[in-house]
């Protein structure tokens, strides 16, 4: 079949049925199509075929025969749209950029001024996980000037507010604009993710599926798959040579299921499959021969602890009681004035990052194993994967690959284990790629819960006692189940000085899937009961819902309810000021007051307001450590490496930025190197809102340990003081001389000496929960408020804006920050109104992307942000996490928001519109 594909002729032969996205990839290699869904939901396929955006998933390839087809790599050189992504940072991990860029590009052929309306209507099948939507809408519109000779649109940051009195010396690289080093291989769709791989003789697995949520496995026959044409290997537990389970924190995840062995959810593995092609493979499924004895589903975490529950684990049901106690309960209600209690339930959530698990594993020569995967914890990867093998860590390396996002998602093996076994087995490289449909059953999710809240205050708002009981989802098995639901439970009484405080958490398995890391990391579902109820009192005792807040809020000196006393970089309350100023401004003195739109009295609209911390690091006595070295170059360039996980978030940025502020390099002259376990040290995992504090720490301290290992070669050659050097753009300043660093690294390897520097980074001790001392290192904070519009007819919510207030520590990459902020209440707002993930009785049933109603760009109000920076001294340059704490105060100042408007209280999660008008027709 001939047809044009930029610009030039090509011969393809598709497969009958083969969709137009496969041949471009395999047949062309133009890797830069991507496949997110192959349902025609997300839109990171989008090619255009004579002249009109397709979705090339679901585009049969046979139609394109004889037209004309234009991908991301038929663009040429940058074009407008690309270099505008770049600039307004639009880009994060990459993975639907190129689906954007071509939906944009199609709309400026047709339309070279389009409205924002127009933009948003034209993107709007094209999902962005990462969501930067309004950095796309600009990105979008500052192109379409370029292209009409007008000037650029400037990039959008958010604001920084220095905290009084802290004024920092002045930096050169810190604190500026930097785009990311991978964009331009983002938006010409050069960048390599790990499906983009190809190697000689490799071989394609699939999994088979127990597809029963609770059952005993009593008969396996695969001896008709093994026998399939083109099938190399059928592997089932009984060929595992080393351990059987993996687990990040408790090895209780089972590798396979065994014959006798119990299955605990629908996408507990029974047996792998490799062959030739995928498509033999999946034939290969079909040919396996499962036999179940199904038992009692436990689909609830309160179900889960009744006693006469069956028993999912040999040690029961509970994963773990979390306690959190301070002061007298007793007392603190008998103090009270006021006295108010609620429950509140939130829904199990998926990540829906755009890129599917992929890992490939390539056996080499010298009896090794390489890991292809992108991971958010590489060395971890590497000791479950050795551990499945039964060799020692250093017998497995993991080269970690681009990763389409993670949001937590990609903590947890997912293929990693499997296709190592298929690929010891056949000695041949070995792909695992997961479709849509088995992304959503197998990987862990965000945990359901039920959150009971009992909170006494006095009538001027001062709170006495806040009581608090969580049970929480955790699924078939541990993942981070019981590190999330401690910091639901650290935080389930709010980021507010109370001096009587209990909480108990239960920590439950279910037959549910696997609940673990997710951004917000439990946080998210206990500020949702916490902020709502903080609304309830403030309607209750009739006071300003800031105002509450301002009286209880923490600060300096204050007491968490674990016993932390706080002594510096609290910032809450001046993010409450920041946005308590912003909604005067917008709506006077009332801003919380119901408001019809005029001419549609159906139509009524109010503001919320919501506030949130969250710790940075992995706290709680744990010790937390990251890895760097840093090396110069004869070339004058400078490589900083660590293992820890660029996943759009920006890591890489933030390294760079910091090392070469230590060098006085222009950012450009650093490279970074991350995720790969035998060139990189340790980072640590990429959770918790940790790497920025703590791998950007082992990465400033590495560049400090060069530069003066280096001063002191040139002191002593030169016979000068150490101090007396300088090292300035790319320059050593010796006794008024200025050598280039490239000569600087050549006098370093004539000396027989290497011009790199490692530096393992601990952060600050923490102690365990219920000891009373400083349980994490440091907090973010932040306050939001929230513009809704609610149809009293038809119970639809939209969110007209937000505006939010952070504390960051210091803003060490505002371009890198707006995406954050933006990226973060987006989803939050997903959390609040579209996103659950529904499963029945174990059975998944939302198990594809057009089953789950992640936001689209229709959805995004207009976003006001600031970033306050209240630096926290062990941070580098004064910085804290800040990737979680944006999206945890969005959901509870929308349905904050939802109650001013219509007098609806929303205490389940997600908002459910029948719901708002069944209250209403009560009304």
């Amino acid at each position: 079949m001939e047809l044009m594909v930029n610009g030039q002729k090509v011969e393809v032969e598709p497969q009958p049925g083969e969709m137009l996205a496969h041949v471009l990839r395999e047949q062309l290699g133009l890797t830069g199509t991507k496949i997110g869904c192959e349902e025609a939901e997300c839109g990171a396929c989008t090619v255009i075929v004579d002249g009109v955006p397709v979705l090339s998933c679901t585009y049969p390839a046979a139609r394109a025969a004889g037209k004309s087809v234009l991908t991301i790599e038929g663009l040429g050189g940058l074009h407008p749209l690309q270099e505008e992504f770049i600039r307004h940072g639009a880009v994060q991990c990459g993975f639907c950029i190129p689906g954007q860029i071509m939906t944009a590009y199609a709309l400026l052929q047709q339309n070279s001024n389009p409205s924002e309306a127009e933009i948003r209507q034209a993107l709007k099948d094209t999902l962005c996980r990462c969501a930067g939507y309004p950095s796309i809408i600009r990105a979008v519109q500052s192109a379409a000037r370029r292209l009409r000779g007008e000037p650029p649109l400037p990039p959008v940051v958010a604001p920084v507010i220095t905290e009084p009195g802290k004024n920092q010396p002045p930096l050169q690289v810190v604190g500026t604009l930097q785009p990311r080093p991978d964009a331009v291989e983002k938006v010409s769709g050069t960048a390599k993710f790990t499906d983009d791989l190809k190697f000689p003789g490799m071989l394609h697995a699939r999994v088979k599926r127990a597809m029963v949520p609770h059952a005993i496995l009593k008969r396996l026959d695969v001896e008709k798959a093994r026998a399939l044409p083109g099938v190399h290997a059928v592997l089932t537990a009984a060929n595992i040579p080393g351990e059987k389970n993996h687990g990040l924190v408790i090895f209780d995840w089972p590798i396979m299921v065994g014959i006798g062995e119990r299955v605990r959810y629908v996408g507990d593995a029974v047996a792998i499959v490799a062959a030739e092609t995928r498509q033999i493979a999946t034939q290969a499924l079909d040919l396996i021969e499962a036999e179940y004895e199904l038992l009692e589903v436990i689909s609830d975490p309160v179900r889960a602890r009744q006693p006469d529950a069956p028993q999912l684990h040999p040690n029961g049901n509970l994963l773990k009681h979390i306690k959190v106690r301070k002061g007298d309960m007793e007392q603190g209600f008998a103090e009270a004035e006021v006295i108010l209690e609620h429950t509140f339930h939130t829904a199990i959530t998926d990540h829906a990052f755009m890129e599917p698990e992929c890992s490939i594993a390539r056996p080499t020569e010298d009896g090794r194993m390489e890991i292809y995967v992108g991971s958010q914890i590489p060395y971890a990867d590497r000791n479950q994967v050795a551990r499945a093998l039964g060799w020692p860590d250093e017998r497995v390396h993991v080269i970690g690959q681009l990763m389409g996002g993670g949001f937590g998602g990609k903590e947890d093996i997912a293929g990693q284990i499997h296709a190592a076994l298929l690929a010891h087995a056949t000695g041949r490289p070995v792909k695992l790629l997961f479709d849509r449909h088995e992304s959503l059953l197998v990987h862990p999710k965000r945990h359901a819960t039920q959150i009971r809240v009992k909170m006494g205050a006095k009538r001027d708002g001062r709170l006495t006692a806040v009581e608090t009981e969580l049970y929480g989802d955790t699924g078939a098995y541990a993942s981070l189940g019981e590190k999330v639901l401690t910091r639901a439970t650290t935080h389930s009484s709010g980021p507010y000085e109370v001096p009587h405080a209990r909480a108990d958490c239960y920590a439950m398995y279910t037959n549910n899937p696997p609940a673990g890391a997710f951004r917000g990391f439990g946080v998210t579902q206990s500020a949702f009961a916490i902020e709502s109820m903080m609304d309830m009192l403030a309607h209750t005792l009739q006071i300003d819902p800031i105002e509450l807040r301002r009286r209880n809020a923490l600060r300096i000196g204050s007491v968490t309810n674990t016993g932390q006393v706080l002594r510096e970089s609290v910032g809450l309350l001046d993010c409450i000021e920041i946005v308590a100023r912003e909604l005067k401004q917008r709506a006077g003195d009332q801003p919380f007051a119901s408001r019809t739109v005029e001419g549609q009295p159906h139509l009524r609209r109010a503001w919320g307001f919501a506030v949130g911390y969250k710790n940075t690091g992995l706290g709680g006595g744990a010790p937390d450590k990251a890895g760097a070295e840093v090396e110069l170059y004869e070339d004058g360039s400078v490589e900083v490496r660590t293992s820890s996980a660029e996943l759009g978030q920006g890591l890489v940025t933030v390294l760079r930025m910091i090392v070469a502020e230590e060098f006085a390099l222009p950012p450009e002259r650093v490279r970074v190197l991350v995720m790969d376990t035998d060139r990189t040290p340790d980072g640590g995992p990429t959770t918790a809102s940790r790497q920025t504090f703590v791998s950007g720490n082992a990465a400033r301290y590495a560049a400090q340990s060069l530069r003066e290992a280096l001063a002191a070669s040139l002191a002593e050659k030169f016979d000068v003081a150490p101090e007396r050097i300088r090292f300035v753009e790319g320059l050593a300043q010796v006794n008024g001389h200025s050598l280039p660093l490239g000569e600087v690294a050549k006098i370093v390897r004539q000396e027989g000496r290497m011009p790199k520097a490692f530096y393992e980074y601990w952060a600050p001790k923490t102690q365990p929960l219920g000891t009373g001392g400083d349980m994490h290192f440091a907090f973010s904070f932040a306050a939001q408020a929230a513009e809704v519009e609610v149809n009293t007819l038809t119970g639809e919510v939209s969110v007209l804006e937000v505006i939010s207030a952070i504390d960051v520590g210091k803003a060490i990459n505002p371009l890198g920050l707006q995406g954050q902020f933006e990226g973060g209440i987006m989803m939050g707002l997903g959390n609040a109104l579209t996103e659950h993930f529904i499963v029945e009785n174990g059975i998944v049933f939302t198990d594809r992307l057009a089953r789950y109603r992640m936001p689209s760009i229709m959805l995004t109000p207009k976003i006001t942000a600031y970033a306050v920076e209240h630096p926290v001294e062990a941070g580098p340059y004064g910085a804290k996490g800040v990737g979680e704490i944006v999206s945890i105060p969005t959901t509870p100042a929308i349905t904050n928001a939802i109650y001013n408007a219509v007098g609806v209280r929303i205490d389940r999660l997600p908002v459910d519109q029948e719901v708002i008008v069944q209250e209403l027709s009560r009304a």
